[in-house]
């Protein structure tokens, strides 16, 4: 599709029954050769390049590249509305996400079977044939806008595993979580059924090369003091990947979900660190898939990335296969869109630039770093021979092993507990009859097979998995929330183009708001309220504030909702004057030398805008070779003439501040004047600035042109070169 062109999401929509995804299983990154030439540099960690790309903002410096990392990069999606989600996976996707994440409803791993047209999640998206084909969908289209594979994924947990694992596997779910300890531990569903479940799942995910990825980390997010945990995180990582082999999974696909127990101000790296080397040295040929930890974020989005950009330093100082992304306001609200494209920019922006570092550095053979990893190590090991010792990983939850806030052998007794005779689904494990047969394909067990038969389904003139038109989709079974509803509802605003603010849903009127008040927090939280409630702003919520002394001030976010559209028809919007490149202006310069007269005139002593433009310190024209004559300060616009004549200058730059009594108008059209009278006004260009200048109000006085607030020195430097070419 055009890049220029909006996902039409209706048209996503129709026909889904008969959909079929183009390819299954999990893709990697296509890594290039060490020093690989991108640009001006040579990368020692990156992978092919993308099509279509938005690049980080510092990559105009460089020609606008935008290399990408040997690993794959996560963003974690959980809007509550898959039709919206679909939009955010493509600005993702243009930004060097490759494995999309969609998170769960928070109950669906409470119910016993598949969802079909379920009502949107809180904190979540329905995870329903619907919505995997209407993304996977989405995805293929995205794949060839950016030029490479995009891996979907979600969970497989809860009573309803092996269902979703079916589901999974024949709608081309690349991967997916599984983990039975997961559901034991944290959703309380009976022990042997888990892993029950979890070998049937496991099957079936290693049928179609879908990645597994792990739970364990689920622990130090859990328990009460997380960096004493990561012993009994390595036992945890060691039971998966075991049970995984067993059941079927080849080691290329079994990933490791590996989060560091602490963050700052705790001494992070020194904590840190040793845990991810002994992971990294326990589980050799596992994947490695890092994640940042969320059990400290907090509503600061500026804290949460920094502790973001600590755990990448992790990834690089050691090893990650696939590097995830948790959105920095992930610690007060469901991630908006612009805070999923800041995590994945985080990821990409981190992990080039420290592209090649271990060619610099080391780690120690010796001291603190290789004490620590083998204490963490034997204290694992003696967790696992304790398991042993009283009866098996069953007996051991029943005892309250695991999230125990001690660090192991140390106990403080407050670990979880579980019962084999109880929570979810149990007495629901059933022994299988000798002579038990199931007719599918890619089934865990004993199955008693007709010797005739060399594929299970033939006996049923072939299983789902074998001939997807056999699926039964569904596609609503809620009347009124759903997502043809919905779209029903914003009709007319989508085909009419308005514009409204969003954050997560289509026209959501969802704005956020930055502020500082000279008061204490609580004094300040509510001047907030007060002012979003004069400025017409509904549903004002303080999400974020930060004391910068108890009396002197608080910055705060507030967020509401605005009913206002734009119609962009409507909109005076001026054209557009592209810009020269930088090289073609510089080589201009070279083959015929410009020289200009710059002052801020009259009676006004504002230095620093001229300067900006100037100076190339800040980029300004200087750095283009343009020789630069500045006069300063409050200077007679007759002396700027009187100099440009002197110096024979191809242009006057001049900055006025604008003024009720029309300073900045007079000191213009004086300047236009009095160049006619000396001779030369077809022989200068003449600019002005100023904070408020307009390129019209600066033209109507006899200016060639005007340039106002956010202009930069480049603006200005193409637009001399081409007026001068103009000239000729």
């Amino acid at each position: 599709m055009d890049v220029n062109e909006k996902l039409n999401i209706p048209e996503l929509l129709k026909d889904l029954e008969n959909y079929r995804p183009r390819r299954k299983g999990w893709t990697w990154r296509k890594p290039l050769p060490r020093d690989t030439q991108i640009g001006p540099f040579k990368y020692k960690q990156v992978s092919e390049s993308l099509k279509n790309y938005v690049p980080l903002p510092a990559a105009k410096y460089f020609g606008n590249i935008d290399p990408q990392p040997d690993c794959i990069i996560t963003t974690e999606i959980a809007s509550g509305r898959f039709e919206d989600d679909i939009r955010r996976m493509r600005m993702a996707a243009w930004h060097g996400a490759d494995h999309i994440m969609v998170i769960r409803t928070a109950g669906q791993s409470h119910y016993d079977g598949l969802i079909e047209g379920s009502p949107e999640g809180i904190g979540g998206v329905p995870i329903t044939r619907k919505q995997l084909r209407a993304s996977r969908k989405a995805l293929d289209i995205i794949e060839d806008e950016v030029g490479r594979p995009i891996n979907f994924h979600s969970y497989v947990s809860g009573v309803a595993g092996p269902d979703i694992a079916v589901l999974f596997a024949e709608e081309g779910v690349n991967g997916a979580h599984q983990d039975p300890q997961y559901n034991v531990l944290y959703r309380n569903v009976n022990m042997v059924r888990s892993f029950v479940d979890a070998a049937e799942a496991k099957k079936l995910m290693a049928s179609v090369n879908m990645l597994q990825i792990d739970g364990a980390h689920n622990a130090n997010a859990t328990a009460r003091e997380a960096w004493k945990v990561m012993p009994e995180l390595l036992v945890q990582h060691g039971i998966n990947c075991a049970f995984s082999l067993k059941a079927g999974m080849k080691k290329e696909y079994i990933s490791l979900s590996t989060v560091p127990p602490t963050a700052t101000p705790a001494p992070e790296i020194y904590l840190d660190l040793p845990y991810a080397v002994a992971l990294r040295e326990l589980f050799q040929g596992f994947k490695m898939r890092a994640q940042m930890n969320s059990k400290y974020m907090e509503a600061d989005p500026r804290e949460a990335t920094v502790n973001h950009t600590m755990n990448l330093l992790i990834s690089r100082l050691t090893s990650v296969d696939i590097q995830s992304t948790i959105t920095p306001d992930e610690g007060r609200n469901i991630p908006w869109h612009y805070n999923n494209i800041a995590a994945t920019n985080t990821a990409k922006q981190m992990l080039i630039g420290l592209d090649g570092i271990m060619d610099l550095v080391e780690l120690k053979k010796e001291g603190p770093l290789r004490e620590k990893v083998r204490e963490l190590k034997e204290r694992a090991i003696l967790f696992l021979e304790e398991i042993i010792a009283v009866g098996g990983y069953f007996k051991a939850v029943e005892a309250g092993f695991f999230v125990d806030s001690a660090q192991y052998p140390a106990r403080n007794y407050d670990g979880i507990v579980r019962h084999i005779d109880g929570g979810v689904a149990k007495d629901s494990v059933l022994l299988r009859d000798k002579d038990y047969m199931a007719p599918v394909c890619e089934h865990y067990g004993n199955n008693n097979l007709p010797a005739s038969i060399n594929k299970a389904c033939d006996l049923i003139d072939g299983c789902t998995l074998c001939h997807p038109e056999k699926i039964i989709y569904i596609d609503e079974l809620d009347e009124e929330d759903n997502a043809a509803k919905r779209l029903e509802a914003m009709a007319e605003h989508r085909e009419k183009g308005l514009l409204r603010p969003e954050v997560e849903w289509y026209a959501d009127g969802v704005i956020s708001m930055q502020l500082f008040y000279p008061t204490s927090a609580r004094v300040a939280e509510y001047a907030a309220l007060a002012l979003a409630e004069k400025m017409g702003i509904e549903e004002a919520e303080v999400i974020n504030r930060l004391p910068m002394h108890p009396a002197e001030g608080t910055f705060l976010e507030l967020k509401g909702k605005v009913n206002i559209d734009i119609d962009p028809a409507a909109l005076d919007i001026p054209e557009e004057v592209p810009l020269l490149s930088e090289e073609e202006i510089r080589a201009d310069i070279k083959a015929k030398p410009m020289a200009i007269v710059a002052a801020t005139v009259g009676e006004d002593e504002h230095s620093v805008g001229m300067r900006e433009i100037i100076d190339i310190k800040h980029g300004g024209i200087e750095g283009y070779g343009i020789t630069c004559h500045y006069l300063g300060t409050s200077v007679s616009i007759e002396k700027v003439v009187d100099a440009a004549i002197e110096t024979a200058a191809d242009a006057i730059l001049i900055s006025t501040i604008i003024t009720h009594a029309d300073i900045h108008r007079i000191n213009m059209r004086k300047l236009h004047e009095l160049c006619k009278e000396k001779g030369i006004r077809d022989k200068v260009i003449l600019v002005a600035g100023g904070t408020q200048v307009t390129n019209d109000i600066a033209v109507e006085e006899g200016m060639d042109a005007g340039f106002g607030r956010g202009t930069h020195g480049h603006a200005v430097a193409s637009f001399l070169v081409e007026k001068r070419r103009s000239l000729k």
